[in-house]
């Protein structure tokens, strides 16, 4: 089998021209249409709540619908072998889900428009959650259109293409409801919003027709009907399921409301309340969350496995549609795919780890309007940039090199927020240090997603890159949660003459807002937080080097595609 190495590089020019076809152009569109109710849900509608005069711990419950954004892997299967009557034969496959999914989207963001949350909060609570869950499947059928639609040396255009109408639709579901909210009110707003999803119905008719879609035969010859037993077994089965999801979703979106509240209908108030508390110990929370997401995991694959010993259509079904996809990666992978998980799994852990930034720029002695417009501003911009190199280095040097080198990007990066440190509140090398991450993130963003997507096979795309989206972001979970507790433990250590004392001598000639309020806020001094940060940034750079260790090896041993 031929190996990476032997890929052929593209000239330049044909690298760029990639950009403009009618696929990447279309992929905009639909970009623009995944990003637009992302965003409305999970973040524009707080305001709507908060103006309404709701409770921030009321407006916090709605954060749990992104649990569909975590477990849309569960029914990824449904879209991959299931057809839109009519439609499908007109459309093909992919595009006929994506239009259905589009005018239930603008239907759910017009009913969320005519809804007032102070009068009828629950009735908004369903839209939010329905809108949320179409939004959601939405992202799977225009990740495989994606992917199927064009070859794999051009996935990181498509990706960037994406990516770019993303961004686009978070500008414009950011700013625009706001200005229309304050003239014409929020039903107003949201009604105008669902009128935009039209860029994704215009997308989707100009796409190209896709290729015929094989839908997998589910092999069930010689399996006896049994109707009397057959329906217990689905609804235990689906029973088993569901409990599986819940503690699935209550780890990944680290919130036990939801599994709280089945154990309170169940009649156990008292192990509702204690799985509350165990959710929100600081810092052991975050084990007993990622202990729910295994053992959700597990309870899953109980759920879909055939019986020992008895063959029953349940079982047959639900492992084909759920078992098959993965059985199908291990086989066409055999010898590198754990590598290749592994990869998956830690390729942007550098990245996952940095979710102290605000903290970090306020206690450098940066202003809240000097962090937003660098960040949400330019950083923007720089993320744009990165995103396209990322897609162009694909079509360029092929999708192995290009991914080692989005490996270096996420540790390289982190070096400068280490050097940013060292500056102070200088505002030229904040603009350095944030151009530099977002374009680093850019680049080794798209080449994992073109990574991923090279990973499916046909009839199982959608389920395939839906479980690798859906978890690939699991250990950074664990390992972003003790970055506080980093910095402050080495400010510390450094503060009473610890290995990192000869740091503080570093940020002496610091002006003296720089790190000002270390004392009240971590009871250490001035440059002993310094050398903490600084410490970090090397720590998070050094861990990002296991993910470019992975990389060169699943590129020497991963088989070129069949």
């Amino acid at each position: 089998m031929s190996v990476e190495p032997a890929e052929p590089k593209r000239g330049a020019l044909s690298a760029l021209a990639v950009f403009v076809e009618r696929r990447a152009l279309v992929m905009l569109a639909l970009g623009f249409a995944s990003g637009l109710p992302n965003l409305l849900i999970f973040d524009t509608l707080s305001l709507w709540l908060r103006e309404a005069g709701l409770s921030l711990k009321v407006i916090s419950i709605f954060a749990l619908a992104t649990l569909s954004y975590s477990l849309k892997f569960l029914w990824a299967p449904l879209i991959d072998r299931t057809q839109v009557p009519g439609l499908t034969r007109l459309l093909g496959h992919r595009r006929s889900w994506m239009i259905v999914l589009q005018v239930l989207l603008m239907i759910g963001l017009w009913m969320i428009s005519g809804v007032d949350p102070a009068r009828d909060l629950a009735l908004m609570a369903a839209f939010a959650a329905l809108v949320a869950f179409v939004s959601a499947t939405q992202d799977i059928v225009i990740d495989a259109w994606r992917i199927e639609a064009a070859p794999t040396e051009k996935q990181g255009a498509m990706a960037a293409a994406y990516q770019w109408g993303y961004r686009i639709a978070m500008i414009v579901a950011g700013a625009a409801p706001l200005l229309i909210a304050e003239s014409y009110g929020w039903s107003a707003s949201y009604a105008v919003m669902a009128g935009l999803m039209l860029a994704g119905v215009a997308g989707v008719l100009g796409a190209p027709r896709e290729k015929e879609h094989v839908i997998r035969p589910i092999h069930a010859e010689g399996v006896p009907s049994r109707p009397a037993l057959e329906l217990p077994e689905w609804i235990a089965r689906l029973a088993v399921f569901v409990f599986g999801a819940l503690l699935l979703g209550s780890g990944l979106a680290a919130d036990a409301s939801l599994l709280a509240a089945g154990l309170n209908s169940l009649g156990l108030p008292a192990a509702a309340e204690a799985v509350k508390a165990a959710w929100e110990m600081k810092p052991q929370g975050v084990y007993f969350q990622l202990l729910s997401v295994a053992a959700g995991l597990g309870i899953i694959v109980v759920a879909i496995l055939p019986i020992p010993g008895l063959k029953t259509r349940p079982g047959v079904y639900l492992f084909a549609a759920l078992g098959d996809p993965l059985v199908d990666f291990l086989k066409r992978y055999k010898g590198v795919a754990a590598l290749i998980l592994a990869l998956i799994c830690l390729y942007r852990l550098s990245d996952f780890v940095l979710n102290i930034m605000n903290p970090f720029y306020a206690d450098l002695g940066f202003s809240k309007i000097e962090i937003a417009e660098v960040r949400k501003v330019f950083g923007v911009v720089a993320t744009v940039i990165g995103v396209g190199l990322g897609g162009f280095l694909v079509a360029r040097l092929g999708m192995m090199r290009a991914l080692v080198i989005g490996a270096f990007a996420g540790p390289i990066s982190n070096l400068a927020f280490g050097w940013l440190a060292l500056q102070g509140p200088q505002l030229w090398a904040l603009f350095v240090a944030i151009g530099v991450d977002n374009i680093a993130g850019g680049v080794s963003g798209t080449c994992l997603i073109a990574y991923m997507s090279s990973l499916t096979s046909a009839g199982f795309t959608a389920t395939q890159y839906a479980l690798f989206s859906s978890l690939y972001a699991l250990p950074g979970k664990l390992i972003a949660s003790q970055s506080g507790r980093i910095v402050e433990s080495s400010a510390a250590a450094a503060d009473v003459g610890g290995p990192m004392a000869g740091l503080k001598a570093m940020f002496g000639r610091l002006p003296p807002e720089a790190f000002a309020g270390a004392m009240e806020k971590s009871q250490v001094s001035p440059a002993a937080l310094g050398a903490g940060y600084l410490v970090f940034f090397i720590y998070s750079s050094l861990i990002g080097v296991v993910a470019i260790v992975l990389a060169f090896m699943v590129a020497r041993r991963q088989p070129g595609p069949e």
